[in-house]
């Protein structure tokens, strides 16, 4: 009988400190797994002009696609994995998936967007979808797509939190409180569904922080834009705000988000769109956290919290207790996926990977 200890991981996914990949890697580490990671930003082109044309022009193709995947295969001879865990989509093709598979490897994918997005779909990676053996999805309005397209097994298993950079944090002096000071931050990208959301906050006079790319290249959101946030400076935003917002990108159908998770961790007072998977997670309205569905829910919700110290304070613990008191942390979900593949690994447990500490 296989223990946690016979398992052999290769990771194909982005090193980055706030990216899926890093937090999977540091999960493997902490359990005593080998590990090895493929950093699959490597596909990409390190010219900007590069990417940007083969995205518009080459169907979201990675310049270095063919060069990249045959790395991973030779990676996988090499290292001689059990499982191959990428992240989103890696740039790995269907033949040398198959071949991996050959070599008595499960391949499985932890899907982070939506690859029926029109923003990311591709031929490419649409081919190569069949190829793995299980997708770990975090949303379940695709499932039936991922089906029809030859995906034989998928499971639902939300985003997480990574402990070592999603916590509570300090602000150290007067010059970071001025620095990080807001009424309600955001943390991602200005999709154009979101900037209506923040563009009437600003609006109604809420003093808003906003952390991603291209906040600034939109003029009802500019003065608000306070550039790319790296996990310290998440850290330090959450600590300076009364509110945090929480919205789903709507292009990828999510039910919840990263954000999901790592904002309760930071234990920042949310507002939080209203879904399914919300509720199930958060539970109802006022327990841990506060919903909208409209823009002026959203503004309604908002000033009633900034008015309330002692409501921001109860929600924010309280929301803090739910996600971090349970198994929620990316340790936990690789735990979930190796356990999912118990065929091959009868052993593996949460006690086992616990004792293997």
């Amino acid at each position: 009988m296989n223990s946690i200890r016979s398992l052999r991981l290769l990771l194909v996914a982005n090193p980055g400190e706030v990216h899926v990949g890093a937090h999977f890697y540091a999960a493997a580490q902490s359990l005593n797994i080998p590990v090895r990671l493929v950093d699959s930003s490597m596909a990409l082109s390190t010219n900007r002009w590069v990417n940007g044309f083969c995205y518009h022009f080459r169907g979201h193709r990675p310049f270095h696609l063919h060069r990249f995947s045959r790395q991973v295969r030779a990676e996988a001879e090499r290292f001689h994995p059990t499982v191959l865990l990428a992240t989103g989509m890696a740039a790995i093709e269907a033949k040398d998936l198959s071949a991996i598979r050959a070599m008595g490897v499960k391949t499985c994918n932890f899907l982070t967007d939506d690859p029926f997005n029109p923003v990311h779909a591709s031929r490419w990676f649409t081919k190569a979808l069949p190829e793995y053996d299980v997708i770990f999805n975090p949303r379940r309005a695709n499932m039936n797509e991922l089906r029809a397209a030859g995906c034989s097994e998928s499971s639902y298993l939300p985003f997480a939190y990574a402990p070592e950079i999603h916590f509570p944090e300090k602000l150290a002096n007067q010059a970071e409180c001025a620095t990080f000071d807001s009424e309600v931050f955001f943390a991602g990208a200005a999709d154009r569904d979101r900037i209506g959301y923040m563009a009437m906050l600003i609006r109604e006079g809420i003093r808003l922080g906003l952390y991603g790319s291209f906040w600034n290249r939109y003029s009802p959101t500019r003065s608000a834009a306070r550039g790319v946030a790296d996990a310290f400076t998440l850290r330090k935003a959450a600590a300076g705000a009364k509110v945090a917002l929480c919205l789903v990108r709507r292009s990828n159908r999510d039910g919840h988000c990263m954000r999901t998770f790592e904002l309760p961790a930071m234990r920042t007072c949310m507002v939080v769109e209203d879904t399914e998977e919300h509720r199930e997670i958060f539970g109802p309205d006022g327990e841990c956290v506060t919903y909208f569905q409209s823009p002026e829910e959203l503004l309604a919700a908002v000033r009633r919290l900034l008015a309330d110290d002692e409501a921001r304070t109860r929600l924010a613990d309280a929301c803090h207790k739910r996600i971090c008191g349970g198994r929620n942390t990316y340790r936990d979900r690789l735990v979930q996926m190796l356990r999912y593949l118990k065929e091959d690994h009868p052993a593996l447990t949460e006690t086992d990977a616990l004792k293997a500490l």
